[in-house]
């Protein structure tokens, strides 16, 4: 069978009467079910005047229905979901920003966003849910024309448009094509050997590039089945975990750091969970934790390195028998990897530069932003601002992100060295090293601590720790002890603006 190049021709792996989505406490959704929701759904959008490459923003709580409302519009028009946990001005800059044709929301529901749309003029296409899960059908009448570019998308027309994190920056718009989706979803079911067999639990948000990719489009490409959970809770994962009977799992470390942190609790379930492989991705997961997580569960622990320019997955370590080397991001799962000089010349393997990727899963640029482009992409190489080298074998290690990288009076700190050897501290649960303001070095060094249930240690002893493992300057002058360390939307721990945060700037 020919490649998929566009999201309705990657769900034709599954058998009609497979199971595609699962839900907590709803009857499942086929393969035949998911493909009819599919045209249905398109053939509605074309009648309500929405066609290919018009926007629709997707405001849902996580779970089956967001899944399918994803792929489903996929199918014939753009989709852009949105955090639903953003604020009315939020919603505001990102429903302008994003020139949207119209907003799905939750029939009834009370979201922000609906206010937001109605300021801006823009059309709601509420949903209202199926007895299978992940089954919908729009509560809203068909009003002026229908839509001049009708029917599925093509393999170029943007599938899916997501804005960058923009953490030190007004957010970047991130258009990717359906055939960008489709060569991911090849990419990481090829990596980790995906079998319509499989099952994932999905717990990520569906408003993230991780989720969207990895969890759901990377098993309907081969006729797998997805467990789609109201998104992460550490109380109920067990639970879950029982009912669904995945193979796998994926998610962001500080997720696996709180299913560690109750796993004594639900032995039972674990030992019986029988999981093929967890995988980890979106930020850089400690060696320590992956060690804990295999002995956990008894399966091994692959960790990917993604971007949303990438569609997700650039590089990934092998499930075995090939070798995972930790504290790695394994080898290039898809695209071409390299690392790049300030110049634009490829370094040689031991060469330390930036991570630059290129291949047909990668977006084919910003929107609208003509300087983006020429900072990000150098000789058809995407720049990522990751700082990183290649071992002789291929192995990428990520040495920092290239704005958190500290600048201690012209010494260069990488923060995630610092993180490595803190971790080791028994006492010490989760940490994060970032930069704070200094008046004559410019920036030093500090670390935030979460300490593990029981245990005690002052910032004396985590210093001393540190001294004798690392040089001078890189050992953090002020420790902070919290409860919880500030995340991002996605569950993952931010270092850049956690100074102003913390009341250190």
């Amino acid at each position: 069978m020919a490649e998929a190049t566009t999201v309705f021709e990657l769900l034709a792996a599954g058998g009609d009467d497979d199971l595609a989505i699962l839900a907590p406490e709803r009857e499942a959704l086929t393969y035949a079910a998911l493909r009819k929701q599919a045209e249905e759904t398109v053939a509605a959008l074309n009648k309500l005047g929405v066609g290919r490459n018009d926007r629709v923003v997707i405001v849902l709580p996580n779970g089956a229905d967001m899944a399918t409302a994803f792929v489903s519009i996929a199918c014939g028009a753009t989709t852009a979901p949105l955090n639903p946990g953003y604020r009315l001005e939020e919603f505001e800059f990102y429903l302008s920003d994003l020139n949207a044709k119209a907003l799905v929301v939750e029939q009834g529901s009370s979201s922000p966003a609906v206010a937001a749309a109605e300021k801006l003029g823009i059309p709601l296409l509420p949903i209202v849910s199926g007895e299978t899960a992940g089954s919908f059908h729009f509560d809203a009448a068909a009003t002026g024309s229908a839509a001049e570019h009708g029917g599925m998308a093509q393999p170029d027309d943007v599938a899916l448009v997501l804005h960058t994190s923009g953490t030190t920056s007004r957010p970047k718009i991130v258009p990717l094509t359906q055939r960008n989706l489709c060569a991911s979803a090849r990419n990481i079911s090829t990596t980790l050997a995906l079998a319509a067999q499989d099952r994932c639990m999905n717990v990520m948000p569906l408003f993230h590039i991780h989720g969207l990719m990895a969890a759901i489009l990377a098993s309907l490409r081969v006729g797998a089945s997805v467990f789609c959970t109201p998104g992460f809770n550490a109380l109920k994962f067990f639970a879950w975990l029982e009912e669904a009977k995945p193979s796998w799992y994926t998610a962001v470390p500080t997720m696996h750091q709180a299913i560690l942190s109750r796993a004594a609790r639900s032995k039972d379930i674990v030992d019986a969970a029988g999981l093929r492989f967890i995988r980890s991705s979106s930020s850089s997961l400690p060696p320590q934790v992956m060690l804990e997580l295999e002995q956990t569960f008894g399966a091994p622990v692959v960790e990917a390195y993604a971007m949303t320019e990438a569609a997700h997955q650039m590089t990934s370590n092998p499930l075995p028998p090939r070798a995972r080397k930790p504290g790695t991001v394994g080898i290039a799962a898809g695209p071409e990897v390299g690392i790049m000089d300030d110049s634009g010349t490829l370094l040689p393997r031991g060469g330390v530069g930036e991570i630059v990727i290129r291949g047909d899963n990668v977006t084919p640029g910003y929107e609208n932003n003509p300087k983006a482009n020429a900072e990000n992409f150098t000789n058809g190489w995407f720049r990522t601002g990751d700082q990183g080298v290649m071992d002789d074998d291929g192995y990428l290690s990520i040495t920092g992100r290239l704005k958190e990288i500290i600048n201690r009076g012209g010494e260069k700190i990488s923060p995630r060295e610092v993180d490595d050897v803190l971790m080791d501290h028994p006492a010490v649960q989760q940490v994060v090293t970032f930069a704070m303001p200094h008046p004559k070095l410019g920036e030093e060094v500090a670390a935030a601590v979460v300490l593990r249930e029981g245990q005690q240690a002052t910032e004396h002893d985590i210093r001393e720790f540190a001294a004798v493992r690392l040089a001078d300057f890189k050992v953090p002058r002020k420790v902070l002890f919290l409860e919880e360390i500030p995340k991002g939307p996605t569950g993952k721990l931010q270092r850049i603006g956690l100074a102003e945060k913390l009341g250190l700037a």
